[in-house]
């Protein structure tokens, strides 16, 4: 064993310094991990509102929510690797889902899931190695990503930038105000209000009606009992005629014709007897019918209520309105449809207008003023950035600058567009917090579609990301030339192929 001894020293010291490699790995991970979540902050000074906006710095690589007030929370994130950049842009919530594997990825574990297009960009919990890595999704930290996805709703802007910005406030004449306010407001809870009191009364009316049957069902039990009876007599009726024409002699055809006498009586005093049990249940069948035809008058006036509520309330909904120079034309959202697609004139369309996200954050006064906030998209500064990361020329990396500097003001931009009056009358009347305008040099992104709102992808920068993904089939959105019109249908599409 002596002569062993060295070999298992040698051994147990492997293992030892192995465990103590692990367990310094596990700590450190651990430790990288409580990093991670220490960098996750959230504003201390006052008692933050409704998330209505998120931005997320692709230079940065961080994330910053807002509320109406200004940032609520931030934390850090991992954007998309060269090759899968995360597109920049405006996108907004379209799905949420709080255990969802990818189907693209080999089943990867996404947690907190909250979709920005059908083709697969999303915003989910994941390893943040401190650089872009992902795929083209934002990835955030596992307890930002849950907490985050605790307080954020479906329609919830979502900006991609470049580079550094933030909400900044702005009032403008030609930003729209609104026109229904309190009295919309009203009406909806008032009509929220007879919608309670209708489905209520529908109730009520439903279980009179079920009380009224089982009350006729009893009145129901002597009337079936008196039928029984009389039906064995009607037997026995029957039984004694044939027995009085079969009768072989005098004798027993006096017998039957007894038998015959006692069994008419007996069918007789029983049919009197059915008849008064009839009339006594008569009027519990008359009852059902009467709660029956009251039940389904309530039901259909329930319905109605609702239907008019779930209108009244869907005309609360924010509205977003896109105006694209590209297209010379102005396109407006609510929940997910579209509803409006008319031609507004921009002066100097062959000049740039910059990409501009305007946002009602909430009322200003009782004469429909609303107050506003801008978001600015500049682009080239991400770009200026990869060019000095991959060492190229100063001299490029300043070309890059300069054209990412030469952006108009918000201000500017609404300076130059002329919205036809009775459109700017219709979004008056649709206008509420948590709307938004949209200006862009681009068009409307393909992923725009059913079951989302708009999405705007900034043609300068990297897309790599959304570039390499395949749509889910179908999303494609299609606007009527003609005015308004509304679309029902609302897909959540479940055959996203991410």
């Amino acid at each position: 064993m002596a002569r062993h001894s060295p070999i298992l020293r040698r051994t147990a010291h492997l293992v030892m310094a192995s465990l103590v490699v692990v367990i310094a790995a596990g700590d450190i991970t651990r430790a990288a991990g409580g990093r991670q979540e220490r960098f996750s902050t959230s504003i201390e000074d006052r008692t933050p509102g409704e998330p209505i906006m998120a931005i997320v710095s692709l230079q940065r690589q961080q994330i910053t929510i807002y509320d109406s007030k200004g940032w609520i929370l931030r934390a850090p994130v991992s954007s998309g690797q060269k090759g899968r950049e995360t597109p920049a842009g405006v996108f907004s919530i379209i799905e949420k889902e709080a255990e969802h594997y990818s189907n693209l990825y080999d089943d990867a574990f996404m947690p907190h899931m909250e979709r920005l297009t059908w083709s697969g960009i999303a915003l989910h919990g994941g390893v943040l190695p401190g650089h872009p890595a992902s795929h083209g999704c934002v990835r955030l930290p596992y307890e930002f990503a849950e907490r985050f996805f605790g307080v954020s709703r479906l329609g919830m802007r979502v900006i991609v930038a470049p580079a550094d910005t933030e909400p900044v406030a702005i009032a403008h004449p030609a930003l729209f105000r609104q026109t229904s306010g309190a009295s919309a407001e009203a009406a909806a809870r008032a009509a929220a209000a007879e919608a309670d009191e209708a489905a209520s009364k529908a109730d009520q009316a439903r279980s009179a009606a079920a009380t009224a049957s089982r009350e006729a069902a009893r009145a129901m039990v002597p009337v079936r009992a008196e039928e029984n009876l009389k039906r064995k007599a009607d037997a026995q009726l029957a039984a004694a005629e044939r027995a009085v024409d079969s009768g072989a002699s005098d004798d027993a055809r006096q017998e039957a014709e007894g038998a015959k006498e006692k069994a008419a009586a007996a069918v007789a005093e029983l049919e009197t007897e059915v008849a008064a049990a009839k009339a006594q249940a008569q009027a519990k069948l008359d009852a059902v019918a009467s709660a029956r035809q009251a039940a389904a008058a309530a039901g259909a006036a329930a319905l109605a209520a609702v239907e008019k509520a779930q209108k009244l309330a869907r005309n609360l909904e924010p509205v977003s309105v896109f105006i694209s120079r590209k297209t010379q034309h102005l396109y407006l959202r609510q929940s997910f449809q579209p509803v409006l697609d008319v031609p507004v004139t921009i002066r100097d369309p062959d000049r740039p207008i910059g990409t501009h996200v305007f946002t009602a954050t909430e009322r200003a006064g009782d004469a429909g003023g609303i107050q506003w906030t801008v978001v600015s998209l500049n682009h080239g500064r991400a770009e200026r950035g990869l060019l000095e990361h991959d060492g190229a020329s100063r001299s490029q990396a300043r070309d890059v600058e300069q054209a990412s500097t030469d952006q108009v003001s918000p201000e500017a931009a609404l300076d130059r567009i002329t919205i036809p009056p009775d459109t700017l009358e219709r979004i008056a009347e649709m206008m509420s917090p948590r709307s938004s305008l949209i200006i862009s040099d681009e068009s409307l992104s393909s992923e725009t579609g059913r079951g989302t709102e708009f999405v705007v992808l900034l043609s300068g920068e990297p897309q790599g990301g959304i570039a390499t993904r395949r749509r889910s089939p179908g999303s494609e959105a299609y606007y009527g030339r003609s005015g308004f019109w509304g679309l029902s249908y609302r897909s959540r599409f479940p055959f996203s192929t991410w």
